[in-house]
């Protein structure tokens, strides 16, 4: 995936204010990645993770895009090659990660180190669209993951059981 931005200022030209919505959707995309961060369940982190990159790549196209009303609505996946087609790899590498994101949110199984690849690509997808939208980046996410466990083998009745 390219991680360089082809987005280039021309000398002398100020970049145009952004938005508090995107603003917002970048604060609220590293929240989740921190929460990604602190979940000990593989599932749970990997669903914060993803959000994590849907809520920036929706800050990215709230800044780029202008709605016209009249079209159907389409994942922000599919929106975003049209918008920045710097990103097209990572939209579809998040495009799969959604169909995944699916099957863990029914109890399918995840490894942990499914959870934590995709938080580490999540982060970075965050950082390029800090450096498309010009915005200073956060302190990187810590170091520290909590343990996680793995999701999906058992099923939610059989936690529930061993709950009780």
């Amino acid at each position: 995936m390219n991680t360089e931005s082809a987005h280039v200022l021309v000398p002398g030209r100020r970049r145009p204010p952004i938005a508090a919505t995107s603003l917002d959707l970048l604060d609220r995309s590293r929240g989740s990645l921190l929460l990604a961060c602190r979940t000990g369940d593989a599932g749970e982190r990997y669903v914060e993770a993803h959000l994590g990159a849907l809520r920036a790549a929706a800050a990215l196209l709230a800044a780029r895009s202008s709605s016209s009303g009249r079209s159907r609505p389409r994942s922000v996946w599919e929106v975003l090659p049209a918008v920045a087609p710097e990103l097209s790899e990572w939209a579809t590498f998040f495009a799969g990660s959604a169909r995944q994101r699916a099957a863990v949110e029914r109890g399918g199984p995840l490894s942990a180190r499914e959870s934590d690849d995709l938080l580490r690509q999540s982060e970075i997808f965050l950082e390029i669209v800090q450096d498309l939208l010009g915005v200073p980046r956060a302190e990187p996410l810590p170091d520290y993951l909590a343990p996680v466990s793995a999701h999906g083998s058992a099923s939610a009745s059989d936690r529930a059981e061993a709950r009780a």
